[in-house]
């Protein structure tokens, strides 16, 4: 109880609005990397708050991810 984690920062939800191949890309690779760093801060107990955090911002981030290669792949 009462575990807390300190995620790699990435800062709010990018306006990917816009963008064009080259933002995206670097938007893309950005949020791999934080996931990478993420994936090392993984919690061993998998009913504690704090991998319940870790989830919700890992997955957060996998449909962010998700969605940077929608709009490349529209781009193509």
């Amino acid at each position: 109880m009462g575990d807390t984690l300190d995620f790699p920062s990435f800062p709010g939800q990018p306006e990917l609005d816009g963008m064009d191949r080259a933002q995206l890309l670097s938007c893309l690779e950005r949020i791999q990397l934080v996931l990478e760093q993420l994936d090392e801060l993984e919690p061993e107990g998998m009913d504690s708050d704090a991998y319940e955090d870790w989830g919700e911002r890992h997955e957060a981030l996998e449909d962010l991810a998700d969605e940077l290669q929608d709009r490349l792949d529209e781009l193509e």
